[in-house]
């Protein structure tokens, strides 16, 4: 005879506890830290952004010299900024500026980043040499660009068959186009670092599965880096667009907002309003446009591209 030995059904409390995840575990809670490892940074940014912010927000409506106290005008600031045609006109210029900033540095900065991330010859000097802009200061960039574009001393001086008269200033086109041209010199190799560290964590697998398949060189690029950088690519535009937007250093010191307005963008002209012509009320009231329109349109981007949807930590995933 033999016995045959059955073991009993598991009970519901067991099938529970053996579902149940270690409680005890950080692992199991996951790795992001409470809420006391944000506190010095939210501190720190609520001191030095939103109560300024908060600040200028109130003082927008007051009327205020910098001398005695300020006076409640309500909206009257907000009238007389948007009725102002050179605010209006300042406005379209900053879009310009800073549309002409995202279309030159975006693909030299993705074609330089992608370069700078492979292993050819002499790579890291050529980038050492040409990352010396970013370790300079907009006003330093400014001034050094005043002094070589001088119509009277500087390269057009001593170049006028292609550049004329040699004072680029002087018209609006030539002056928009000198802004332009400075600040993708200054601020390429910061978007060039983004784009060089996203290509170097793309997995060498893809290019060697689209090797095997045939895939040239152009083809990798177009259907492997740049999908592959599409984070990268709303981040650093987003920057871009904020950057522009928040341009004044080199406008004061290359342009002083000439000839005449030609070249007042919004942060110059709140700039002459609060501290030339001590109207700090409408001063407050054009950085808050500023404010609001970075906002916007940084929103726009970001929902338009996708990447509020995103969820992945890995580059190009969603």
């Amino acid at each position: 005879m033999t016995t045959q030995l059955t073991s009993a059904p598991p009970t519901a409390e067991a099938t529970r506890k053996a579902r149940r995840r270690p409680e005890d575990s950080h692992a199991a809670r996951g790795t992001r830290p409470g809420f006391l490892w944000a506190l010095p940074a939210t501190l720190f940014f609520t001191l030095f952004a939103i109560a300024p912010l908060l600040m200028v927000a109130v003082l927008s409506f007051m009327s205020w010299n910098g001398l005695g106290s300020p006076e409640f005008v309500g909206t009257d600031n907000w009238k007389r900024i948007l009725d102002d045609p050179v605010m209006i006109r300042s406005i379209w210029l900053t879009l310009l500026l800073t549309a002409l900033g995202v279309v030159l540095q975006t693909p030299l900065s993705i074609v330089l980043g992608v370069w700078a991330a492979g292993h050819q010859r002499n790579r890291a000097v050529l980038s050492a040499v040409y990352f010396i802009p970013l370790l300079l200061s907009a006003t330093a960039v400014s001034v050094l660009w005043r002094a070589l574009l001088d119509p009277n001393f500087g390269i057009p001086a001593r170049m006028t068959w292609l550049f004329g008269d040699g004072n680029l200033f002087g018209e609006q086109s030539t002056a928009i186009g000198v802004l332009a041209f400075v600040a993708t010199w200054q601020f390429t190799p910061f978007h060039t670092l983004i784009y060089q560290g996203a290509a170097r964590a793309i997995p060498p697998v893809l290019y060697q599965a689209a090797e095997i398949d045939g895939a040239g060189r152009f083809r990798q690029f177009f259907h492997i880096t740049l999908p592959q950088l599409r984070n990268s690519i709303v981040t650093s535009m987003i920057l871009m667009i904020v950057g522009g937007l928040t341009t004044f250093e080199t406008v004061l010191i290359l342009t002083q907002g000439g000839p005449g307005t030609d070249t007042t963008i919004s942060a110059y002209y709140m700039y002459q309003k609060a501290f030339k012509s001590f109207d700090f009320g409408a001063g407050a009231a054009i950085a808050l446009c500023l404010v609001v329109a970075a906002t916007i349109v940084s929103l726009i981007v970001v929902r338009v591209s996708g990447y509020d949807k995103m969820r992945s930590d890995m580059e190009g995933v969603s």
